[in-house]
């Protein structure tokens, strides 16, 4: 069902929706084994092959249990997009050696958490590997450089970051001579702001696919006490319109629209849910339809 698209021009492949396993973790019914590979299968019978990890998700867990999962069902490897960040490093009881949440983009650290969530993944690669965070401490020319080797060890097909501005995505690709291939950024009808601070320009100008995280608001969308009940009751109707079931598959067929081609990033587990939201592609949005959605959603029209 799901469209598949380049993240860059001279890039891989991926699924156009991504789904993302951070919350796979939260409890014993989704962190099952059978659980996980459910919503895989579920994914991919609705065209959703991209897989978004990060080596913190649950307290640095969510990649050992996916990990547990592909284990026993090897032949799911070769269907999927495995995606993995690395860079923030978090305190608690799995890292007690962390005194205080902070960054790390050090070439050692940038390698060895990338070879940890090999094995913890039970993968000789990941098909992406991004930087989670913009650090001050950055090294440039480092991080380039070992970004560089880890695509040439074929232990990640791709390279990119997460959260950059324009300018730091600059910086770090002119010490770079291969391609950064995604900005992972937040981006939702509630979350408009990359659309005019020059984020999507710059993604359109380098030739990728940003993809979106928190595409629905982190649910901020759906809350009518503390949200916008005016969007979500014109995302309804356009749903009733375009004949999909629930605001948040508009809310996804909306970001789809734009020229940068983002790819979004659900974090459901429900298989019902998953393919109500992976309708979204199939969505035509009409014109004036998309900028009454932004009108409503921002509470001002266009200049």
């Amino acid at each position: 069902m799901s469209s598949r698209i380049k993240i860059h021009r001279d890039g891989p492949e991926f699924s156009r929706m991504v789904w993302g396993a951070f919350r796979i973790a939260d409890n014993r019914e989704t962190s099952g084994i059978a659980s996980i590979a459910r919503t895989v299968d579920t994914c991919l019978d609705a065209g959703i092959t991209t897989i978004d990890h990060a080596d913190i998700y649950g307290g640095y867990r969510v990649e050992a249990l996916f990990g547990e999962m592909l284990a026993t069902r090897p032949d799911l490897r070769n269907r999927i997009e495995l995606v993995t960040k690395c860079g923030i490093a978090l305190t608690g009881p799995a890292r007690p050696e962390h005194r205080v949440k902070h960054y790390n983009s050090t070439a050692a650290h940038i390698r060895w958490s990338l070879e940890n969530s090999l094995r913890n993944l039970k993968t000789d690669h990941v098909d992406l590997l991004l930087l989670h965070r913009p650090d001050p401490l950055m090294d440039a020319a480092e991080v380039a450089e070992v970004l560089e080797a880890l695509v040439s060890e074929g232990k990640t097909r791709a390279v990119g970051v997460s959260n950059y501005t324009p300018s730091q995505f600059a910086m770090l690709q002119s010490k770079l001579p291969i391609p950064l291939m995604v900005n992972q950024i937040e981006l939702s009808v509630t979350h408009t702001a990359p659309i005019c601070d020059g984020t999507l320009d710059d993604c359109v100008n380098y030739g990728i696919s940003p993809m979106a995280w928190s595409p629905l608001g982190g649910g901020r969308l759906f809350d009518r006490e503390k949200g916008n009940p005016a969007l979500v009751d014109l995302l309804s109707a356009l749903a009733d319109k375009y004949g999909v079931h629930g605001a948040g598959t508009v809310a996804l067929a909306w970001l789809l629209r734009l020229p940068s081609k983002p790819l979004p990033i659900i974090g459901s587990t429900d298989p019902e849910r998953v393919r109500a939201l992976a309708r979204a592609v199939e969505i035509e949005f009409e014109l004036q339809d998309w900028f009454e959605v932004l009108e409503v959603a921002t509470g001002r029209p266009v200049a």
